[in-house]
């Protein structure tokens, strides 16, 4: 049985559902690579990504079945297994369209990791999310530089040493989570973010994310100034500035809404 569901509607908007409900949707090599393969082979008709759960948890860490089977493996199995989960992460990280992650429940251990590697993440009022991994005797490595870009070094410090639960309100305080609502209402809530999403322009998206996986923590100096103003002026004469700039001028829709 496929670990995940996966659809695109007419607006070009994919919704890959994690579909483990009775194990909590649990992370697994089988759920592991068949995450990876879905995301990289979606297509440009992407416009972007939600990634949503089944069932009442988004996503409850690794499969305790095969925390068990991984005792049992040496140092250089283990390794490619954590490095499967590595691509899998960056996979989320690295996509290039924007990615919505809906979280219900709980989201612990890589559920957590997965959440922060998502451009916005809208959670339930009864979500909780925890760097578990301590608890365990390991520790959050793959998913620590995802994780330090959501909340910090400082929050870090706390959070990755004792494994705590982070409720929701908590979550949006450190910048885990960018909006907290009700259950019965989360859909609506991802809805008005999908909705926010697709009136801009998808190449200009394309580029801010990389923008700021290129110009974070530099410094800021001639050359990084210099990069900045190339790209500004490369953009502006794109199409997609041109459709921009007109529609906004003419007080239409930009051809990217239809």
């Amino acid at each position: 049985m496929p670990y995940l569901k996966t659809q695109t509607d007419a607006r070009g908007v994919t919704t890959i559902t994690l579909n483990r409900p009775e194990q909590y949707n649990a992370i697994n090599r089988a759920f592991i690579d068949e995450l990876t393969i879905t995301v990289k082979k979606l297509t440009s008709n992407t416009r972007l990504l939600v990634i949503a759960a089944s069932g009442k948890h988004f996503c409850a860490g690794a499969d305790i079945n095969w925390m068990k089977a991984s005792a049992s493996l040496s140092e250089a199995e283990n390794r490619a297994d954590a490095m499967a989960f590595s691509d899998m992460l960056d996979s989320v990280n690295s996509f290039a369209r924007p990615t919505v992650a809906r979280i219900q429940g709980a989201a612990l251990g890589g559920g957590t990791g997965l959440a922060c590697c998502c451009d916005i993440v809208v959670a339930s009022e009864s979500a909780q999310f925890a760097f578990s991994e301590v608890k365990l005797g390991i520790i959050p490595a793959t998913i620590s530089p995802y994780s330090l870009a959501a909340i910090g070094p400082r929050a870090a410090r706390r959070y990755f040493l004792t494994g705590e639960r982070i409720d929701a309100v908590e979550a949006y305080r450190l910048g885990l989570v960018h909006d907290v609502c009700s259950t019965d209402n989360m859909d609506t809530r991802v809805e008005e973010h999908v909705t926010a999403l697709l009136g801009a322009g998808p190449n200009a998206q394309e580029s801010a994310k990389k923008l700021i996986a290129d110009v974070a923590g530099r410094p800021i100096n001639t050359e990084l100034r210099d990069n900045l103003c190339d790209r500004l002026a490369a953009i502006r004469t794109g199409d997609e500035a041109q459709e921009g700039l007109g529609a906004f001028l003419e007080k239409r829709p930009a051809r990217w809404t239809d």
